[in-house]
């Protein structure tokens, strides 16, 4: 039997980091990149096996970068996680107050680049009946004030995952809300917030839908954490 391996954006730090961490201990091979060039490094260095993980810095909404990551993928990929994301600018402003260019940045990094880069790895996502987990947010599906940029990359990214999931029928995807987290993208969001999981807490779903046999479409983690418990 093969070695599975996936592909994860936004790996150095949050969700990201914690997903490949628990992949890392299951010997998968991956690929994974970061916008910060020594904090991926760090990351990938304090892995139990650093050796099965190729570490490719870069910007997700770089079509070069992409290129990178889709040629660092061996002939099948088993799992592809776009996680990486940028929140807009901070504090959080209102909608009506949101530069234009500030929110094409964000659906640049949160909306088009996912798809971009599932189509650069396509071939070897279906040569092994692979899975794809989209991360999205509930602020996809409600109304927070100073979240509309960032909330309308998710809703946006939901949809392209269910259609997605709908003309690949071969394939297994995703779209993922992992809820509140302790993570730096909710300290610069909140900065007052406090008592938030660690990300580790949210790993365990999102590995039943790496491992089970769930239909494509769009899961809460908590709900999933509840089915894992029972």
């Amino acid at each position: 039997m093969s070695t599975p391996t996936a592909l994860v954006t936004g790996a150095s730090r949050g969700l990201g980091a914690a997903l490949t961490e628990a992949l890392d201990r299951r010997g998968w091979r991956l690929v994974v990149d970061g916008r910060d060039p020594d904090r991926l490094a760090a990351t990938v260095a304090a892995l139990p096996r650093p050796d099965l993980v190729t570490a490719i810095p870069g910007d997700v909404a770089d079509p070069a970068h992409r290129a990178a990551l889709a040629a660092a993928v061996p002939d099948r990929l088993d799992l592809l996680v776009n996680n990486a994301s940028d929140l807009g600018p901070t504090p959080l402003p209102r909608l009506a107050d949101l530069p234009p260019e500030a929110l094409a940045r964000v659906l640049a990094v949160n909306t088009v680049a996912p798809l971009a880069l599932l189509q650069a790895v396509l071939p070897a996502l279906e040569r092994a009946g692979g899975r794809v987990l989209d991360i999205s947010s509930d602020a996809a599906v409600e109304a927070y004030p100073g979240w509309g940029g960032y909330g309308a990359s998710k809703a946006a990214l939901d949809q392209l995952t269910a259609v997605l999931a709908v003309e690949l029928p071969d394939l297994r995807v995703y779209a993922v809300d992992p809820g509140d987290m302790a993570t730096d993208m909710h300290r610069a969001a909140d900065p007052d917030a406090t008592g938030l999981p660690d990300p580790r807490t949210v790993v365990p779903a999102l590995l039943r839908l790496v491992d089970g046999d769930l239909p494509s479409g769009r899961y809460r983690a908590a709900d999933l954490a509840v089915e894992v418990s029972r």
